[in-house]
């Protein structure tokens, strides 16, 4: 199962106060651009974010998984929380 434009569009929604967000489908999935910069996936409505250094420890209790067969393994990021979600975004952009 892929995911929905309608959850793309909401996710972009919660994190357009943190800079420029765009999306583009790749492979019947999605990657989410902040301030032209992949930074998000989106893979069957579940929002992936890359384990990089600088989240480690903000992300030290998120769930983990693959976006798809063969990637590496990535955090799963709450999309709910906007407050976390723009402190993560914001920690990590810089660093892309």
């Amino acid at each position: 199962m892929s995911s929905s434009k309608e959850f793309v569009q909401y996710v972009c929604d919660q994190i357009s106060d943190v800079g420029q967000v765009r999306f583009r489908s790749m492979f019947g999935e999605f990657m989410i651009y902040l301030n032209d910069k992949p930074i998000l996936l989106v893979c069957e409505d579940t929002v992936f974010i890359k384990k990089h250094e600088s989240i480690l420890e903000l992300m030290k209790d998120a769930d983990v998984g693959f976006p798809y067969p063969g990637s590496k393994e990535h955090f799963i990021l709450d999309i709910d929380n906007p407050s976390f979600t723009h402190s993560v975004l914001r920690t990590l952009e810089p660093h892309l």
